[in-house]
């Protein structure tokens, strides 16, 4: 073999050892890169998920309390709606109109925080509120109807389900997606005229063109509640509230298409049509003695008398900014 044949295969084999040694050497070295990013992202602490509660078909079956509880935030109408079967003392709306699929979904109103908040201290009546009372306030106002024995078998069984669905939640912690979801006030009023635009694009085709809702086949309640007219929950309901109605729409409306992670609606239209409906003619709150202390009222309660100068035009539509920041003012004197 030639010496330039001998030179030159030293000086391949030289080559490939570096290139080998290189090689190596950058795989170790992405080898340990991506074992700490790894080790990294592992230790990274994650986003808190969403509480969601247990469905139905999970209740025990010895746990009948609990099941006719279900039944009852399901199928209110069935037993006290305009043909109920135990009485006919409510508007034929459901509880799980208000409570997304029996209240155990995330800002669907659920029942996630509700055993771990009660009793306590309600502004609204100026005294200690237990659930049943809570409870009863919602067959009062969201249902416009009568309130139903504390002692009875219903409200013990509505009872049993809230603790079913909340117990395991502690007492100083409300979980993520508890209630409804707080969106940020709008720079200006809320605009019924821009809502109903909205209406007439995605809720009428549930609700009606007159807001009267769907009935069932026997007429004993709703396919889709009336969300306005004498069948619809009244002025002291918290869904008169635009905040909480706005709230409550944005994660949920339209019914089993949006969600809390992939809503339909932005949040000005979420206000807007919050507007539109609760600006509609309804049933009058029945309860005449709502806040004895009219400083406790919230920002968007929208019933008059105020312990502000602001209307009662701005308090029910916004912007609510600034009645915000004017109590604010008025807490740090004190």
């Amino acid at each position: 073999m030639s010496g330039f044949l001998i030179r030159d295969l030293k000086k391949i084999t030289a080559i490939r050892i570096i290139l080998y040694f290189l090689t190596a050497t950058s795989l170790a070295f992405l080898a340990s890169c991506g074992n700490n990013n790894d080790e990294e992202i592992n230790n990274r602490p994650r986003p808190e998920a969403p509480w969601y509660g247990w469905n139905q078909y999970q209740i025990k079956p010895e746990d009948s309390l609990v099941r006719a509880g279900h039944d009852l935030i399901e199928n209110t109408s069935y037993y006290f709606g305009p043909m109920g079967k135990i009485a006919a003392i409510s508007n034929g709306m459901n509880c799980q109109n208000c409570h997304i699929q029996g209240g155990i979904i995330p800002w669907g109103n659920n029942f996630s925080a509700v055993i771990m908040s009660y009793p306590r201290f309600s502004y609204r009546s100026g005294k200690m509120m237990s659930i049943s009372r809570r409870v009863n306030d919602c067959f009062e106002r969201s249902l416009n109807g009568e309130a139903i024995d504390t002692a009875g078998h219903e409200m013990q069984a509505i009872i049993a389900y809230m603790h079913w669905i909340g117990d395991d939640i502690p007492k100083d912690k409300k979980p993520l997606g508890s209630g409804l979801m707080q969106l940020p006030f709008l720079d200006r009023a809320a605009d019924p005229a821009k809502g109903s635009k909205v209406y007439i694009n995605t809720c009428q085709r549930c609700h009606g063109a007159n807001g009267q809702g769907q009935a069932n086949a026997d007429g004993s309640g709703y396919v889709y509640p009336p969300l306005w007219g004498e069948n619809s929950y009244n002025t002291g309901a918290g869904l008169y509230r635009l905040s909480t109605f706005a709230g409550f729409i944005k994660p949920n409306m339209p019914l089993l298409e949006a969600t809390y992670d992939h809503p339909l609606l932005t949040n000005e239209e979420a206000w807007d049509v919050a507007a539109y409906v609760n600006s509609q003619p309804r049933p009058l709150n029945k309860n005449k003695n709502d806040f004895p202390d009219i400083s406790k009222k919230l920002i968007d309660d929208p019933n008059g008398p105020y312990a502000d100068t602001f209307s009662e035009e701005q308090h029910k539509f916004g912007p609510f900014k600034p009645i915000k920041d004017a109590m604010a003012k008025t807490q740090n004197r004190k």
